[in-house]
């Protein structure tokens, strides 16, 4: 039997998601969370087999990104369920300890799969997901870029953004002018939309 904790925070979904999987034959549900605070306690109470979390809901990339799931339970494996991940955060997702990643709108039997193929020691990309990761490139971005055009973002003034990471004015601007290039923007407001929607900054 396949020994399966659940971490979601919206009550229904969470309980459709256990009556799915409390379905199969194989499968048992021996815990729910809502990720507040007790996810590790409740895994370290029944030591599941797969622990599957909602990494959008509140707390839930910070619990998966902790690591101390798997350091505290090292036969346990993570299925993480996410909507619509850019590029970048399913890289993120993917370099943390998870066994596997699975979309929110995914089949129910999909879902299932994975949890099934984790517990044989593989891992599972949701195929979705899976072109997502083959279609995006790297971020081409510096890491100093990034906070420069993170500030940009955010509406700070080329000064501004000069005075706080002490950089000349000019340098800024060379920054910014050659973050514009890279990403291939038309203009300021350009790159910083397609670096979001890349999910670079």
């Amino acid at each position: 039997m396949i020994r399966v904790l659940l971490v979601e925070d919206t009550r229904l979904v969470r309980g459709a998601i256990a009556a799915l999987l409390s379905r199969e034959g194989d499968i048992e549900v021996v815990a729910e969370a809502d990720g507040n605070g007790e996810v590790l306690t409740r895994a370290l109470m029944c030591r599941p087999d797969v622990v599957v979390i909602d990494v959008d809901c509140k707390e839930g990339e910070e619990l998966a990104a902790a690591g101390e799931l798997s350091a505290r339970l090292p036969d346990c494996r993570m299925l993480l369920m996410m909507a619509s991940p850019t590029p970048e955060r399913l890289r993120r997702m993917l370099d943390l300890h998870a066994a596997g990643v699975i979309s929110t709108n995914a089949p129910a039997d999909r879902l299932v799969y994975g949890v099934r193929k984790l517990v044989r020691g593989q891992r599972f990309i949701d195929p979705e997901f899976a072109l997502v990761a083959l279609d995006s490139g790297e971020n081409p971005l510096t890491p100093r870029e990034v906070e420069v055009l993170r500030m940009a973002a955010d509406g700070t003034p080329t000064r501004d953004i000069a005075e706080r990471l002490s950089l000349s004015v000019g340098t800024v601007r060379n920054h910014l002018s050659a973050i514009t290039n890279k990403v291939g923007g038309r203009n300021r407001i350009d790159a910083i939309r397609i670096a979001r929607e890349s999910g670079w900054v």
